[in-house]
């Protein structure tokens, strides 16, 4: 089932639901942009080149933590279907 959930991820997921498509996510995007030009400007070089690696990172943590939360989502989903349909009142 892993590797269903992974090609579901890799590709439906990260291809279609990733399209960044309304006003609001633009404009998280463009205030973030904004904040790191900002912060990279008042930074030294030395500083900038401890930040990014750090950026990174966390970008990096993001994305686990939301595959996480879709492999885990998906498989909760399937064991309340299948509980659902194996349900009998007694």
């Amino acid at each position: 089932m892993k590797k269903t959930i992974e090609k579901l991820w890799e590709e439906y997921y990260c291809e279609v639901c990733g399209v960044i498509e309304t006003e609001e996510e633009r404009a998280l995007i463009k205030r973030a942009a904004e904040m790191h030009q900002r912060v990279s400007e008042q930074l030294t070089k030395e500083q900038n080149d401890i930040l990014e690696p750090y950026l990174e990172l966390l970008y990096e943590m993001q994305s686990f933590c939301g595959k996480k939360g879709f492999f885990t989502g998906c498989e909760f989903a399937t064991g309340f279907l299948l509980e659902a349909i194996n349900f009998r009142e007694p």
